[in-house]
């Protein structure tokens, strides 16, 4: 069983896509009435692989996350850190940050989508180009959410006697990054997260990745394929399996997926970021708070 001291954390991942904003929020409240951590979006200029299908943005979304929830964290799997200079995003989180009355995290990466990066023209960098800019995007950030004017001359930005108010909250807002690249990620995760959200092939050689982690938390993302009966397996983990293939899917009765789940609880994590695969339906929601939940120890 598992050692760590806290329940674990359970996270509904629900990209903003192919849903209409009275959906997200029937689906948004649901999870807060069930028990959810947190509710993540995505942040894309149109959806990956689908690029015809709608999409809300990524900032207006959470702000609408933050109106309808009370208690629920609200961030991204991933804000791009191509798509806003440092300056502007600093204030856009912590105008969130004050929004949610201090619920906002912000989960951050390099661009997991390049070509979406040249078809919008923000540029065709390679990975360590990008790295480099999210770590100087950090720093500057994080200077600018102190209050106090920053100089930064940096390889990317420039500001000089730049000063922005509010400050955070609670004084400082959670940094989620996820990845398991060695070079690229791993140094900014240690540097920088707050949690490190390590991707399910990362797993496989996490006792090797958690020391290169420095002090962040341990969350894991996974797919959900939830049957509410023995009955409606079959079918529920083959649409499971059309939308997600076998990444990160964990499929089939409460029991099966409370047991998936208990086996990446036992490494480590202490949060789970889900999609569900019928894009949370609250019957869906309920089912898991209800049977999965108290399961994972």
């Amino acid at each position: 069983m598992s050692t760590l001291a806290d329940p674990p954390q359970f996270s509904l991942f629900l990209p903003q896509m192919r849903m209409d904003m009275a959906t997200i929020e029937e689906r948004v409240r649901a999870a807060e009435a069930c028990g959810f951590h947190k509710i993540d979006l995505m942040d894309h200029l149109n959806p990956p692989l689908l690029p015809a299908s709608p999409m809300y943005d990524a900032f207006v979304t959470a702000a609408a996350v933050a109106a309808w929830t009370e208690r629920v964290r609200i961030g991204h799997m991933v804000l791009c850190g191509q798509f806003r200079h440092p300056a502007l995003l600093a204030k856009m989180i912590v105008s969130l940050d004050h929004f949610s009355g201090g619920r906002f995290d912000l989960g951050i990466g390099w661009g997991s989508v390049p070509d979406e990066m040249e078809r919008f023209g923000l540029g065709d960098e390679p990975p360590a180009v990008r790295a480099a800019r999210l770590r100087e995007t950090l720093e500057a950030v994080q200077a600018l959410l102190t209050g106090e004017p920053v100089n930064h001359q940096g390889r990317f930005f420039q500001m000089e006697n730049a000063q922005q108010q509010p400050t955070p909250v609670n004084g400082h807002i959670p940094i989620v990054i996820g990845g398991a690249g060695r070079k690229l990620t791993m140094p900014l995760v240690r540097d920088f997260a707050d949690w490190w959200n390590c991707p399910v092939y990362g797993m496989a050689e996490l006792e090797e990745l958690l020391p290169l982690s420095g002090n962040a938390r341990l969350s894991v993302q996974r797919a959900i394929g939830l049957a509410r009966s023995s009955a409606a397996r079959d079918e529920v983990v083959a649409t499971a399996q059309r939308r997600f293939g076998d990444w990160a899917l964990v499929a089939g009765t409460p029991d099966e997926v409370a047991e998936g789940l208990q086996a990446d609880r036992e490494m480590g994590a202490e949060q789970f970021v889900l999609q569900f695969s019928d894009f949370a339906a609250p019957e869906t929601l309920e089912l898991f708070a209800a049977e999965v939940m108290p399961a994972v120890t």
